[in-house]
């Protein structure tokens, strides 16, 4: 079981390099951020950075923890300007990025462009559209295609990644499409677990409902030929209904990262501590988890 953080880019880069300098040193496996252009209260009146310049920032202030986006989504970015940036990003990190991608949600990047949200099937359908032209961009020297949504014309992306023969993909996704993207193209899949559980549900449902994301998602790497076990399995904590109950100490860490590593989780991003927030903890027992709970879980 690993165990990674989740940075927001709330920061300016004088204290925020901090931060990421000392996740490294704290051993997390890797520390990731949100790409949005704004994000929900409070955050949406405070200060908030681009995610790609952010981590192209970290990577030259840490050495070997891995970093990425939790997650990126079509909501305001294209295929071919995002691959260039990605290639360019794992050049200077060493080849230590990975890409977490979803279909993205209806808060305000989805009407940042003067759109109209989207509903979830025009979501489903760009995301099933821009996922592989988008692993095509990373592995190929020259792309054209032309989509319903999105297009390429001899698109060149020499020298590609140096991750090969891309950058990994982290595909968040519950539902059947997004599942069957995960199995064709993810190195790993994405979950915050069931949202309909968060208000009002119990521990115990939401582990049942993990199971059968889970499941779900084996059975469609089973339609592909896959191996489910070939992906990793992120949970991305913070949106069950145990909240924060996690971080209250090690030992209570460590009994919710058994239980879900039992579902098949090898995973487990927790969110770096914003005093005042919903992401609240105490930092000396944050740093104990990550100093000790990822060695007790082995």
């Amino acid at each position: 079981m690993r165990l990674s953080t989740v940075i927001l880019p709330i920061q300016r880069w004088s204290e925020g390099k901090q931060v990421w300098r000392h996740a490294e040193e704290l051993g997390f496996h890797a520390a990731y951020t949100y790409d949005h252009l704004s994000w929900r209260v409070p955050f949406r009146d405070g200060p908030w950075f681009g995610a790609l310049p952010t981590l192209t920032a970290a990577a030259t202030v840490t050495q070997s923890m891995r970093l990425g986006t939790l997650v990126t989504s079509p909501n305001f970015r294209h295929p071919v300007t995002l691959a260039k940036e990605l290639i360019s990003l794992d050049d200077v990190s060493g080849g230590r990025i990975t890409l977490g991608i979803g279909a993205g949600g209806s808060g305000f990047d989805a009407t940042a462009l003067g759109q109209e949200p989207w509903t979830p099937r025009e979501r489903a359908d760009r995301f099933g559209e821009f996922v592989p032209l988008l692993d095509r961009l990373l592995t190929e020297g020259s792309v054209s295609q032309r989509g319903s949504f999105y297009s390429a014309t001899e698109v060149r992306n020499l020298p590609g990644c140096v991750q090969r023969p891309r950058l990994p993909f982290a595909v968040a996704a519950t539902g059947p499409r997004g599942m069957r993207l995960a199995a064709r193209y993810g190195q790993a899949w994405v979950t915050t677990g069931d949202p309909k559980l968060y208000e009002t549900g119990t521990p115990e449902q939401s582990v049942a409902a993990l199971r059968g994301q889970v499941e779900r998602l084996g059975e469609a790497c089973a339609d592909l030929g896959r191996d489910a076990a070939e992906l990793g399995k992120v949970l991305l904590h913070g949106f069950t209904p145990d909240r924060n109950g996690p971080l209250e100490s090690v030992e209570a860490f460590v009994d919710f990262a058994g239980r879900h590593r039992e579902l098949g989780f090898t995973e487990i991003a927790v969110h770096w501590p914003i005093p005042g927030t919903g992401f609240a903890a105490d930092r000396a027992v944050f740093e104990r988890i990550a100093t000790e709970a990822a060695a007790r879980l082995g």
